[in-house]
């Protein structure tokens, strides 16, 4: 079940659709939505977290990860390729997203990014 929270008004719900996020780095990271006007999204994302959320196909999910007492933007991810297929219960491109160097084990089968 997912949670959701900071949910969008209601005149944009019609192109909203359930996006998922996992962080397959070994990093805390951040995800920021900033590129919808008058909403809010940001979450902390530890490691193998699965993040669920619901966003318009138009944005754009920001990765920041670092150290302590610094941040960068290490990836943008459009949220269109971040669906969940609710029918059939599966994640659209769910582990295309990888970090160089990160390693994420699909199915007991350990792929190297």
């Amino acid at each position: 079940m997912a949670q959701i929270l900071d949910s969008l008004n209601d005149n944009s719900a019609a192109g909203v659709s359930l996006c998922c996020y996992v962080n397959i780095s070994s990093k805390v990271q951040i995800a920021r939505i900033t590129n919808i006007e008058n909403w809010y999204f940001e979450r902390v994302v530890f490691p193998g977290q699965r993040l669920m959320f619901q966003a318009p196909a138009e944005a754009q999910l920001e990765i920041h990860s670092g150290m302590m007492a610094s941040s960068i933007m290490s990836d943008s991810i459009a949220c269109s390729k971040l669906v969940v297929n609710e029918e059939e219960g599966v994640v659209a491109d769910m582990f295309q997203q990888k970090p160089s160097g990160a390693s994420v084990e699909l199915k007991g089968v350990s792929q190297a990014a």
